[in-house]
């Protein structure tokens, strides 16, 4: 479908906001759950933005930068499959596309991230200057410019997409051959088993797999609807916070130091 000036400018902006995000980190508007909702909403597609967004955030939570070593952009992968997913005009059908394109888009956006830090690297020592001089304003400018260059990392890549008539995009994806469309549908869905094997992996432990077998067994539960599987989420989000803060008070008490899993020693004295 074509866009219209204002959505293309609201598109844009959760762009830009996703792009600082992904350093200020404060807002999560670059997690692809938030992101891909975002540009669904402006452009009138929520339901396909939150099921893309979905299947991008089981991905990216197996995504995490560990020193030296950058994890994959999951701001541009989100922002750029959600545009592109809703310029193709196949509805539910290219979600399996969106999440495929995605995985590349995610490698690629690592480049600009490279450029931009390397820009920022420069901002650095210039702020250095303005910190000996005692010029604090200027401090404070050079550091919104450093902020915006991060935005400006994913609105630019975000504005070309959208410079794209729509019906070229869907040219381009109606040339595709099958043997390739398929295979990214199929590619996509695998990646979103492994982010999702992933985050298994990390939260592996005695405490927490209670929780993932109830979630697991309620999510089978037709009659539930997504609220419902949310309201419980979130009452038992509250349980695990009030037993952590019994578990670090009570281990306090004792003396005792406990295996550093405040849960983990309140099951264990039972």
């Amino acid at each position: 479908m074509d866009l219209n000036a204002i959505q293309m400018i609201l598109v844009v902006v959760v762009a830009f906001l996703a792009g600082m995000e992904g350093i200020l980190d404060e807002w999560q508007f670059h997690q692809p759950l938030v992101a891909c909702t975002l540009i669904g909403l402006v452009t009138g597609h929520l339901d396909l933005g939150v099921i893309l967004g979905g299947s991008l955030q089981m991905i990216a939570m197996g995504w995490a930068n560990i020193g030296a070593a950058v994890a994959p952009d999951a701001a541009l992968a989100s922002v750029a499959s959600a545009i592109i997913l809703v310029e193709s005009g196949q509805g539910t059908k290219g979600i399996g596309m969106a999440t495929g394109i995605a995985i590349p888009l995610a490698v690629a956006g690592l480049f600009l991230t490279m450029i931009v830090r390397t820009i920022s690297t420069a901002i650095v020592h210039i702020m250095d200057a303005q910190a000996k001089k005692g010029n604090w304003r200027m401090i404070n400018v050079w550091q919104w410019i450093a902020v915006c260059l991060q935005g400006l990392r994913i609105a630019i890549p975000a504005a070309l997409l959208l410079a794209i008539p729509a019906h070229y995009v869907q040219s381009w994806l109606a040339m595709m051959p099958t043997w390739l469309s398929e295979g990214m549908t199929i590619g996509g869905a695998m990646v979103v088993a492994v982010g999702y094997a992933m985050v298994i992996n990390m939260m592996a432990s005695k405490e927490v797999w209670p929780f993932f077998a109830i979630g697991f067994a309620l999510a089978a539960v037709k009659d539930l609807t997504l609220i419902a599987l949310g309201a419980i989420g979130l009452s038992l989000a509250l349980i695990y916070l009030a037993l952590e803060a019994k578990g670090g008070k009570g281990g306090s008490n004792s003396g005792d130091a406990g295996t550093g899993d405040p849960l983990g020693d309140i099951i264990d004295d039972y």
